[in-house]
């Protein structure tokens, strides 16, 4: 069967139209288009008392949020940061923007998430920090990570962009670490259309990422800083609150999508998945292929039926040799990358289809084996 209409890997989250200009008449009514407006205010407060936090720092998006977490922990340029190498292309910028070196460590086959335990090979005199990432909201090792940052004095910052909702222990996964940065880009389970969030635990951190979003300027107007203009405006606030009322049902229906993809390519020994721990939020649903030739098989054969996948990560970010010409190499990362692919996965996506794209995917799959 061919789809009338494309399936692409994602749509976004959206309230109904009516509970965005609810919102959107508060803006116009108020002038106030900027600036940690009252909804701004409102969306860290409503988005901080849903995941359990005390506060939130909320900025323009979230590659802003992993940079501005980098810099209110005030490392020297060409400090070194360990990360991983399986991860989006924004995690390397940010560290690379604030002038700091990366250096990749490889990932636990099982888990896509950075090893720990290979954490400690790779610390030097320069290392400053570890920013791991919850790849597709599958939360990491925190208690070994935090761990090994505190045993040899490292900062921890935690790229949580696909980890809205991830729980760890009973509480939000972004408690962890000196900071965790989030996104509420249009792709992710909560919306703003743009957006990202930042939280630590420490006031002074806290602190410091608020002067950093708004130039550098303190409570009293007086710059303490160098800043940049990060803020979030009243229109993506208007947004998440709208979508922020739905979220609960969101993440409802994407475990009940996950599961449903899950028990019907599990039938297949030509595939494997991700081992995903307690608390994942079940954001995306990547499939691994034998071989990158499986992959592009089944990726072609979904596109005959107009339904369009993504190869999520791709390439293993450590091999972008134009920027990081010099990075470790990564076996297990840069192996992964060549056979992973994410199927669509979003609210209005209906069980037939899934099972129609399920279809698809095993009969490439067994074919290619």
């Amino acid at each position: 069967m061919k789809f009338e209409k494309p399936i692409y890997v994602t749509m976004p989250s959206l309230a109904p139209l009516s509970e965005v200009d609810a919102y959107l008449e508060q803006v116009w009514k108020s002038g106030i288009m900027t600036h940690n407006g009252p909804l701004v205010r409102r969306f860290e407060r409503d988005f901080a008392t849903w995941s359990g936090l005390p506060h939130l720092v909320a900025v323009a998006n979230g590659t802003l949020a992993i940079q501005l977490a980098l810099r209110a922990l005030g490392m020297p340029p060409g400090s070194e940061v360990i990360t991983t190498p399986f991860t989006f292309i924004a995690t390397l910028s940010a560290i690379l923007y604030e002038g700091l070196k990366p250096v990749f460590v490889d990932i636990d086959p099982k888990t896509f998430n950075l090893d720990p335990a290979k954490i400690e090979a790779a610390i030097t005199p320069k290392t400053r920090a570890i920013l791991p990432v919850h790849v597709f909201g599958n939360p990491c090792d925190v208690d070994t990570i935090d761990a090994i940052a505190r045993k040899h004095g490292l900062k921890v910052v935690y790229d949580a962009a696909h980890a809205v909702g991830v729980k760890v222990n009973g509480k939000s996964v972004l408690e962890y670490g000196d900071v965790s940065a989030t996104s509420f880009h249009a792709t992710k389970l909560l919306n703003t259309s743009e957006g990202g969030g930042i939280y630590a635990a420490d006031e002074r951190i806290d602190r410091t990422l608020r002067e950093l979003r708004f130039f550098g300027y303190d409570d009293a107007k007086s710059v303490v800083r160098v800043g940049t203009n990060a803020k979030m405006t009243e229109v993506n606030a208007a947004i998440g609150l709208a979508n922020l009322a739905h979220l609960d049902d969101v993440l409802s229906d994407r475990l009940a999508k996950y599961t449903l993809y899950a028990d019907l390519l599990s039938r297949s020994d030509a595939l494997a998945f991700q081992k995903r721990s307690d608390g994942c939020n079940h954001s995306y649903f990547p499939v691994v292929f034998r071989s990158e030739s499986a992959l592009l098989k089944a990726d072609e054969a979904l596109r005959r039926e107009n339904v369009f996948a993504r190869r999520y990560f791709w390439p293993s970010v450590n091999t972008y040799r134009t920027i990081v010409p010099d990075a470790e190499r990564c076996a297990i990362s840069e192996s992964l990358a060549e056979r992973i692919m994410c199927l669509p996965l979003y609210g209005k996506l209906s069980e037939d289809a899934i099972r129609a794209i399920a279809g698809i995917v095993l009969e490439s799959a067994e074919g290619a084996a």
